[in-house]
C-alpha cells in the first residue's frame, strides 16, 4: 500500500477518531460496545463520504473493509475458544486437578498455592483466560479461607499468572491471535504455535518471581468481608444414600469415627434391614443395602456431586434430563420451601410422589427446630421445611407455579454432568493437538471443537451464547476496524516513520525497546486486543523502514500488548478478580506499574539476543 495516495486530511482525521475513541475507552464514562460501535459509525459514514482512493482512482478504503474484521478468523478463533472455555467449566473438566490440590494444601500450603498458580499458568497457555481464572476463583477463595489470609494477596497473582501463562502459545490470548492474524494479512506469512514460548517463558518466569517477591509489601491486605447465605448459613441438610450393587462404598469404613469418602458430611445413621445404627461407628464397614442418612450443608453435597457422583448413584439416576429440549439437559440444583397449607404437609415424600409430579428429586430435608434422624421417606413434612431439590433446569423452571411449594429463585445452581468431563477434555487436548501439530489453522479448530462441545451434550446452545461476550466481539470489530483505517490512510506508515527516526540513533535494539514500552503502556489504558490490532501493522512498516524482519517487532508488540497489569479494565480477568479481592483502582497501580517495567527491561535484553540467535536480527 506504500504507492497509494494518501491525502494528509483523511489520515488526520482518521487518526482523530481512534484518538477520541481511545479516550472514550479509557474514561469509562460510556459502554464498550457503545464506544465501538460509535467508532465502527464514525469511520463508516466518514470514509462513505470521503473514500481513499489508489493511483488508479480505485477505492481502498469502504464500508465493506472496515466490517470485514467480523468475518476475520482470528474473531472465529476466540469466540470458539471462549465457547470450548465454557464447554471445560461447564462439564466440571477441572474439578479431579483442583481437588488434588486443595488436598495437597493440608499436607504442604506452599507447595499448594504455587502448584494452583502453576495450573493456572499451564492451562491459560492453551485456553482462554477468562473462563480459567473464572473457574479458579473459588479454588483461591477455599484457600484463602483455609490459611486464614486476605483474599487480596492471592487475587492479582490468579489473574497476572493467567496473563503470563498467555504469552507462551499463540492462542494463549485473543491478543495473540489478532495480532497473529493482522501479521498475515500485512505479510502474508504466519507465526507458529510456539513462537512465543521461548521468550514467553523468561517473561513469565520473571513475572512470577516479581510477585512472589512483592507478595508481602505490594499488594493489600484486605480481609474479606462475610456475605450472608454464602452457603445457605452453614445449614444443613439430611440426605439419603443407597448402597446398591456395585456401590463405592462398599467394604470401606470409618476412621477414627470419620469417613474419608465422606468429606464434610456427618453420618448420623446407617439403617441395615431392621437395625439402626448411630454413632460412634468404631470399626464400621458398609455394606449391600445400607441405608447411609447423613447431613451435610448444600455446598457438601454439591461438592459430593461433582467430584464422587458415584456415592450418588442412586439419586442421579432418577433425575431424567431431557435432552432434545433447547437446554439440552441442563443439571440444576434448587431449594424450595413447603408452603403453608400445601397438600405435602403431614404427608411423606413417598407419599407425595414428588418424583413422579414434577421429575425432580428430592435431595436433601432441612428443618430449622430440630436435626432428624430418619430415612427420608418417612420424614413427615411440614410447613416451613427446606427442600434440596435436584433436576433438569425446564423441571426446576416448571416449579415456579407449583403452589405447594415456594421456590427460592436465588438458590438455583447449574450443575455439570460428571459424565461430560472426560468428552470436554478430549475435545480441549483434541484442538490443541490439531493447532500445535498445525493439522489444522487455529479458527477451523476453535470452530470445529466448540461445535463438538454442543453436539457431544458438554454444554447446550444457551450455554454457549453465554460464552460469546458481545463487548469482546464489538470490540475487536472496531479494533480491526481502527487498524484497517490507518493502515490504508497511511496513518501507521507516518507513526512508524516517526518511531523509526526517534529510535534511529539507537539501531534496532532501541526500536524493539521503544515498541514494547510503547504497547505495554497503550494496553492498559485502551485494551490490549485493540492495541495488538492497532500496532501489528505499525511494527510492520517501522521494521521495513528499519530493514529487519517484521516478525521480530510483531512479537514486541504480542509481549507488550499483553503486559496489561497496571488498571483493572486493562483486562478481564483484572476485574474478574476485583471484586473477590476488595481491590481498589490503585492497587493495580502499585503493583502493576513496577511490573511493567521489570518486564520491559528483561525483554530488552533477552528479545534481542534471542532474535540473534535465530537470525532473525
Amino acid at each position: 500500500m506504500e504507492n497509494l495516495l494518501f491525502p494528509d486530511w483523511q489520515m488526520w482525521t482518521a487518526i482523530l477518531i481512534i484518538a477520541v475513541g481511545v479516550v472514550a475507552y479509557a474514561s469509562d464514562r460510556f459502554s464498550l460496545e457503545m464506544v465501538s460501535a460509535a467508532i465502527i459509525i464514525a469511520l463508516m459514514v466518514f470514509f462513505h463520504m470521503f473514500p481513499v482512493q489508489g493511483p488508479g482512482g480505485e477505492n481502498v478504503l469502504d464500508a465493506r473493509m472496515l466490517l470485514s474484521g467480523f468475518a476475520s478468523p482470528a474473531l472465529f478463533a476466540i469466540m470458539g475458544l471462549l465457547i470450548i472455555g465454557q464447554g471445560m467449566f461447564q462439564a466440571g473438566a477441572l474439578e479431579y486437578p483442583t481437588r488434588l490440590l486443595l488436598t495437597a494444601y493440608n499436607k504442604s500450603r506452599y507447595i499448594a498455592i504455587a502448584s494452583v498458580f502453576l495450573l493456572v499458568m499451564i492451562v491459560s497457555a492453551f485456553l482462554n483466560n477468562t473462563p480459567v481464572v473464572v473457574m479458579f476463583i473459588p479454588i483461591m477463595s477455599a484457600i484463602a479461607a483455609r490459611s486464614k489470609v486476605a483474599p487480596s494477596k492471592y487475587m492479582i497473582p490468579l489473574s497476572f499468572m493467567s496473563i503470563f501463562g498467555g504469552m507462551i502459545t499463540i492462542i494463549g490470548s485473543s491478543t495473540n491471535l489478532l495480532a497473529a492474524e493482522a501479521y498475515t494479512t500485512v505479510t502474508g506469512n504466519q507465526i507458529g504455535f510456539f513462537a512465543l514460548a521461548p521468550i514467553g517463558l523468561v517473561l513469565a518466569g520473571v513475572g512470577a518471581l516479581y510477585m512472589f517477591a512483592t507478595r508481602t509489601f505490594l499488594l493489600p491486605n484486605r480481609e474479606a468481608q462475610s456475605v450472608s447465605g454464602s452457603d445457605g448459613d452453614g445449614k444443613q441438610f439430611i440426605a439419603q444414600i443407597e448402597i446398591s450393587r456395585g456401590h463405592p462404598l462398599i467394604g470401606r469404613g470409618a476412621v477414627a469415627g470419620l469417613f474419608p469418602d465422606l468429606p464434610d458430611v456427618t453420618v448420623r445413621m446407617v439403617q441395615r434391614r431392621e437395625e439402626a445404627i448411630v454413632p460412634p461407628y468404631d470399626d464400621f464397614v458398609f455394606r449391600l443395602h445400607d441405608t447411609v442418612i447423613v447431613a451435610a450443608t448444600r455446598k457438601a453435597l454439591t461438592n459430593l456431586l461433582r467430584s464422587k457422583p458415584d456415592i450418588l448413584a442412586g439419586v442421579m439416576s432418577e433425575v431424567e434430563l431431557k435432552e432434545e429440549s433447547q437446554n439440552k439437559g441442563e443439571l440444576t440444583m434448587v431449594e424450595a420451601i413447603v408452603a403453608p397449607g400445601s397438600r405435602m404437609i403431614g404427608r411423606t415424600i413417598a407419599q407425595i410422589g414428588f418424583r413422579y409430579q414434577t421429575n425432580c428429586v428430592i435431595l436433601g430435608i432441612q428443618r430449622r427446630s430440630r436435626m432428624i434422624r430418619s430415612q427420608m421417606n418417612s420424614i413427615r413434612l411440614e410447613a416451613g421445611d427446606v427442600l434440596l431439590l435436584l433436576g433438569d433446569i425446564d423441571d426446576v423452571r416448571s416449579l415456579r407455579t407449583d403452589r405447594d411449594i415456594v421456590l427460592l429463585e436465588w438458590s438455583m445452581q447449574g450443575l455439570p454432568d460428571p459424565s461430560n468431563a472426560a468428552r470436554a477434555a478430549i475435545i480441549f487436548f483434541g484442538v490443541i493437538a490439531a493447532s500445535g501439530l498445525g493439522l489444522l489453522p487455529i479458527a477451523v479448530s476453535a470452530f470445529l471443537g466448540a461445535t463438538l462441545m454442543i453436539a457431544s451434550g458438554c454444554l447446550n446452545v444457551r450455554q454457549a451464547s453465554r460464552a460469546i461476550d458481545r463487548r469482546i466481539f464489538l470490540l475487536i470489530g472496531a479494533a480491526l476496524a481502527m487498524g484497517m483505517a490507518l493502515e490504508r490512510t497511511g496513518g501507521a506508515q507516518m507513526i512508524a516513520e516517526q518511531a523509526v527516526s526517534i529510535a534511529e540513533s539507537g539501531g534496532p535494539v532501541a526500536l524493539i525497546s521503544a515498541f514494547f514500552i510503547i504497547c505495554a503502556a497503550t494496553t492498559n489504558v485502551l485494551s490490549n486486543n485493540a492495541t495488538a490490532v492497532l500496532f501489528t501493522p505499525i511494527a510492520v512498516s517501522a521494521a521495513q523502514q528499519a530493514g529487519i524482519d517484521p516478525l521480530i517487532l510483531v512479537l514486541t508488540v504480542i509481549f507488550g500488548a499483553n503486559c496489561s497489569f497496571a488498571t483493572p479494565v486493562a483486562y478481564q480477568t483484572n476485574l474478574l478478580v476485583m471484586s473477590p479481592g476488595h481491590y481498589q483502582f490503585k492497587d493495580y497501580l502499585i503493583i502493576g506499574l513496577p511490573l511493567i517495567l521489570v518486564m520491559w527491561i528483561v525483554f530488552s535484553f533477552v528479545a534481542p539476543y534471542y532474535f540473534r540467535m535465530t537470525g532473525l536480527l
